[in-house]
Order: C-alpha cells, then structure tokens, then sequence
C-alpha cells in the first residue's frame, strides 16, 4: 500500500506527523476516508476522532474541528485543538461530559445550549480516544 505524510497541526504545536497509509475523518459531508493519491480537497472537520492507519494498526487522535487539506504527497489536518491518547486526562474528560450533559439538560437559552452539546461532543471524543492506550 502506497503511503502519505500526515501532518496535524494546532495553533500551539505540531501534533502528529507521520508517513501513514489512510487516514479517516468527519467532515461536513460525513466520513472520508483519505489514501495515498487522493484527489485535492479542503473540507471543515467536525469535532470527532482521526483513525490513523499504518499498516495493520490503527491510531487515534482526538480533534476538536478545524480543516482536511488533501494535497498530492501529503495530508494537513489544521485542528482548532487535537490530542494524542496518551495526553488525556480521563477524569477530566469525564467530569467534561457530566457538566456538559447537565447544561444541556438544564436548556436555559440557545446560546449556552449551542456551548454545552460542543462540549459534549469534545469530552466524547476525547473519551473515546482515551479507551484506545
């Protein structure tokens, strides 16, 4: 299998780079799954997990939104934040998730219903990717 480099990048660091054989996002439009040879694209991401494949094993990373670049040789995620499993703290993310589920169930006005479900859908993501050490 033909190989790329991926690149995922906050405002604050480089978090991932690797050569990789497919990487799986949410964008917009739903799922994609990206392989070397790709056409070019520039798609939003949605807050969810990065699958990154290599080979037989998978990796996760979790990001928080932000852009797919697809160029020819290589892959630019630009994520508003992302982190590794390694990096995140389980009860933190937990406790994230039991605050955000209790605004939501709260529905005191649109604007700090819009903030909770975001922060769900971060604390879930990060959950998620933490169950995969």
């Amino acid at each position: 299998m033909n190989s790329f480099l991926l690149e995922i990048v906050t405002p604050e660091r480089k978090v991932y780079t690797d050569q990789v054989d497919m990487v799986i996002v949410k964008g917009a439009a739903g799922d994609m799954g990206i392989l070397a040879h790709h056409l070019p694209l520039v798609s939003p991401l949605k807050v969810a997990p990065v699958i990154v494949k290599i080979g037989n094993a998978k990796h996760y990373i979790a990001v928080s939104g932000g852009f797919i670049e697809v160029r020819k040789e290589k892959v630019v995620i630009l994520a508003e934040s992302a982190e590794l499993p390694g990096e995140i703290d389980l009860a933190r993310a937990e406790a994230a998730k039991d605050r955000a589920e209790r605004r939501i169930a709260d529905k005191k006005d649109e604007l700090d219903y819009r903030r909770a479900e975001m922060a769900l859908q971060r604390a879930v993501t990060r959950i998620e990717v933490r169950q995969h050490i």
